[in-house]
This record gives structure tokens, C-alpha cells and sequence, in this order.
């Protein structure tokens, strides 16, 4: 183990909200010019955790020493003084300011005499902060006009001009990819060899095992271990953060597959979709793999109305459906879960309840226009049940629920509605390792119901894992498609990359 004196080092930190112990007797230690994991399940308490030490919350119990020394952290600028910065996964860029205004907001540099924001030193000091980190963005840009792996730069640009020493980053891969990754790979290299301290929350595994010295897992709340990541494989992780091995990590079950139930021939739509011609049978689950930027949302979006195609046509059971709206799609069958549930899937200052019951009001109807309360409730209590949804109850604002329960809620709207094609974008983003194998289960338990299922992800063992074909796309078209026993990372990235 490391001798030197850790630059952060969080001993029995406690936090309890009204009825919920969050944190109890936690600890955390980083070293300077090593990168930290921190990992477990959604609710094992690493956003609270991360709240306490970027000092939006105040911690109960516990002390927290920074370079040795002992600290009280009362608001996020006394976090900041510290050294400390937390890269949420929502970045907070704004899109209408240049790059040099983003990396320098709310710490400007103003001329002496004039008062005036000195921009010329704005454009000089963020090249340097950027060519520090190896971005070359041009400082004058528009954040608007750049992608979201650069937007990621400015955010640790933003953060080095606060002199930095503790930098958190809180799943910082999601929307990025793998190019970008990559990039940002090497950006945490170079702040390791600057002695930067940095803790990094990721729900993807191998991302832990490229990047990471050491791991620290919560669970429950409460500390189970640090260990020196390659002392450790990836089963003991497991074992860590959810208290029990998961020996079957994508649990795919064979089903007779039925009818063909979903036709798509010679679908186009502008620039995005070309051409793409596909069928999906009942009890199946058809994967899509990809690049981003291939199409795969587009494909998923023009055949639930959500784009207005160009040409081609959409069959449901061998009938032709004229699709122009959302609204046409769940009529005829299909449902579709977003990639961005926060944004397309749940209403988040709603309960369970209503998200559950949102899409299908018109089934409660009585006939003098009002609802009928006890059928929508029994309903809910139903599916809240039937997929094991972890809340305190149907009222529970969605907002307050982990992110694997939130996708548990938007099936369970779908499924009310009782859906001959489910297509499921990015099924597991965002969420824990225990709660993935619950989505894979309930995929499961769909496809012995014969519905057919299109589930598009990034995440290439996953889709090996579940799908019983694989179908890849490239620059919007489909570039070919893989029988399961034939399916490897190889074979579909050649296909990605248009070498079919």
C-alpha cells in the first residue's frame, strides 16, 4: 500500500434524511496521481458520499482531511477553496456562451481600470488550461456548435482554473463515444502525472479495470472494502457491490420464435435512415449494434412516428400501418423506450403512479369523464409488484428512485398498454450491475410472452449477452446482421466501421 499521505481521506462519515439512514460509518481515501473508483449499486450512497465531500451536503458524523489536514466542509465554495470539483453527468455548460466563458464563468477575469470583463486574457488563459489537458478547441466557440466529448474538456478546464487538487467525475463516459472516451482516457493520464487526485464513478466495469489504481464499494450505505484493482477480477467487484456472486451476468433464454410481428421495408428518413429493411418475430429479441452517430436512434424514433420517414413501410402482423405520430405507433402496437429516460420517458415531478398510468388515462375513463381511481391503483399496485419496483410507495416521486427502478417504471407504462413490439434504447444506461440483471430477467419474461423486441445499446457483451440476432448499423444504413453463435466484438465492429 501507499505510505504517503493520502490527499483525501473521509473516516466514518455518516448522513441519515428523515426515516433514511444514507451513509453510515463510510470511509474514502485517494492518493495524488491516482485514480479512485467508486463503486455500487444505485442507493449505495456515492452521491450523497460526493455531495458531503463537494460540500452541498453537511455530514452528520465523521471527520475529512485534505493533504493531512483536518477540514469542515460547509457549502461548495468552501469545497472549491479546498481544492475539490465534482463533473456531474448533466454537464453544466451553457450552450449560448463561448467556450473561453464557459471554462471562466463566475470566475472572470476583469481589466483593472475598466472593470470589464478582459476577454483577450479570457481567450489566453483558457488555450493554456486547454493545451494543458491536450484539447485544441478554439476558445471563441460557441458551446453550441461543439460535441459532447469536448463539452466534457471544458468542464475539467473549468475546474483546473480552480486549482484543483480532488476531482470527481461522475459517469462521465455515458454520453460519450468511444473515440471521445478514449480522449478523455487520456486527459486523466495526464492529470494522474500532475499529481491530480481523482474519483471516478462508473457503472461500466472495464472502464474500472483501464483506468483505475483503486476501488473503493458502498453498499447499503455502508463501507464493504478498498481494493488495489489488479488484485481484483471482475466476479469479486461484483460480489462487492451487490453481496452475492452473479454467476450468469446476461441470463438469455432460448424461445420458439414465433410469427413475423414487425416488418420494416425499405425504410428511409432524410439523411439518417437509408433504406433499412428488417423484421423482428414474437418471442425474440433482436440486438442492434452500432457507432454513434449510425443511426440506430433515428431507425427506433422513424418507426415510432417520433421522424416522419421519407419512404418505405412499417408492417405490424403483416397489416401496413401508416405511422406519422407516437400516437399512430401505440396504437398499432408498438412502444418505445427512450435512450434518455430522464427527458423523453418520465414526467419527473410526478409519482409512480401517474408515470405508470400516463399513456393509457383513457382506459380509466368513466362515462361522465372522470377516472376511475380504484382500477387505475389496483393497476399500479399490479406492475409495481409484477417488475419489483423499490419504492416506498405509488406516490413516491419517480425523481427519488435509482435509475433501474425509474426504467422498471416507464416498462410498466408500456406494458399497460399491452404492446405487440417493444423497441428498448439503451436498456441499462446508468444503471448498477444488480439492477441490469433485473432488466435482462424482465426482457426475458417478454419474449416468453411473444412480444417481439428491438433493443439497441452500445454496450457490445450485452448485446452478445441477450440477443438472440444482432443487426449493425453504419452510417444509417444496415451494414449486416449476425446469428447469435456467430456474433463477436470483431465481427460486429467491422460491420460498425462499414468493413462488410
Amino acid at each position: 500500500m501507499n505510505k504517503k499521505i493520502p490527499m483525501l481521506n473521509m473516516k466514518g462519515i455518516s448522513k441519515s434524511f428523515p426515516g433514511v439512514k444514507a451513509l453510515e460509518d463510510v470511509n474514502l481515501t485517494a492518493y495524488g496521481g491516482e485514480v479512485m473508483a467508486l463503486m455500487g449499486e444505485n442507493g449505495a450512497g456515492k452521491s450523497t458520499l460526493m455531495k458531503i465531500l463537494s460540500g452541498v451536503y453537511k455530514k452528520d458524523e465523521g471527520d475529512i482531511f485534505v493533504e493531512g489536514k483536518e477540514v469542515e466542509i460547509k457549502s461548495i465554495k468552501e469545497a472549491e477553496k479546498l481544492g475539490i470539483t465534482i463533473i456531474h453527468q448533466e454537464l453544466s455548460v451553457i450552450p449560448s456562451l463561448t467556450v473561453a466563458e464557459n471554462i471562466f464563468l463566475g470566475n472572470e477575469k476583469f481589466d483593472k481600470f475598466t472593470r470589464k470583463i478582459n476577454k483577450k486574457l479570457l481567450i489566453e488563459r483558457s488555450k493554456m488550461f486547454l493545451e494543458q489537458i491536450g484539447c485544441n478547441i478554439d476558445p471563441n466557440t460557441l458551446v453550441r456548435d461543439i460535441n459532447v466529448g469536448e463539452m466534457q474538456m471544458i468542464e475539467i478546464a473549468k475546474s483546473l482554473t480552480k486549482n484543483s487538487r480532488i476531482i470527481i467525475m461522475d459517469e462521465p463516459t455515458t454520453a460519450l463515444t468511444d473515440v471521445e472516451t478514449k480522449k478523455l482516457f487520456k486527459v486523466i493520464d495526464n492529470l494522474k502525472k500532475k499529481g491530480l487526485a481523482i474519483i471516478y464513478i462508473s457503472h461500466r466495469m472495464e472502464e474500472i479495470f483501464e483506468i483505475c489504481d483503486r476501488v473503493t464499494v458502498l453498499r447499503d450505505g455502508k463501507y464493504v472494502g478498498e481494493e488495489i484493482v489488479k488484485e481484483i477480477d471482475n466476479d469479486k467487484l461484483i460480489a462487492m457491490m451487490v453481496g452475492r456472486t452473479i454467476e450468469d451476468q446476461f441470463p438469455y433464454r432460448e424461445e420458439k420464435k414465433g410469427d413475423v410481428i414487425l416488418k420494416v421495408d425499405n425504410l428511409s428518413y432524410e439523411n439518417k435512415v437509408k433504406n433499412a429493411t428488417f423484421e423482428v418475430r414474437a418471442g425474440e429479441i433482436l440486438g442492434v449494434a452500432g457507432l454513434m452517430g449510425s443511426g440506430r436512434t433515428e431507425l427506433a424514433k422513424t418507426i415510432f412516428g417520433g421522424y416522419r420517414h421519407n419512404s418505405g413501410e412499417i408492417y405490424v402482423e403483416g397489416k401496413n400501418v401508416h405511422i406519422k405520430c407516437p400516437k399512430d405507433a401505440i396504437n398499432n402496437g408498438i412502444c418505445y423506450l427512450s435512450e434518455d429516460r430522464k427527458k423523453e420517458g418520465l414526467v419527473l415531478s410526478m409519482s409512480v403512479a401517474k408515470n405508470i398510468t400516463l399513456s393509457n388515462l383513457e382506459k380509466y375513463e368513466t362515462k361522465i369523464k372522470s377516472l376511475n381511481k380504484a382500477q387505475e391503483s389496483k393497476d399500479v399496485e399490479e406492475y409495481i409488484k409484477k417488475l419489483k419496483v423499490k419504492t416506498p410507495n405509488k406516490e413516491q416521486l419517480i425523481k427519488n428512485l435509482s435509475g433501474g427502478n425509474q426504467q422498471k417504471v416507464i416498462l410498466a407504462k408500456w406494458l399497460l398498454l399491452a404492446p405487440k413490439v417493444l423497441i428498448i434504447d439503451e436498456p441499462t444506461r446508468g444503471i448498477d450491475v444488480g439492477a441490469k440483471k433485473e432488466i435482462y430477467e424482465l426482457l426475458n419474461q417478454l419474449k416468453s410472452m411473444g412480444k417481439a423486441i428491438i433493443m439497441i445499446s452500445s454496450d457490445l457483451p450485452e448485446v452478445l449477452g441477450i440477443s438472440d440476432r444482432i443487426m449493425v448499423m453504419s452510417e444509417g444504413k444496415i451494414s449486416g446482421e449476425l446469428s447469435r453463435d456467430k456474433a463477436t466484438q470483431e465481427e460486429i465492429m467491422k460491420l460498425a466501421v462499414g468493413m462488410n
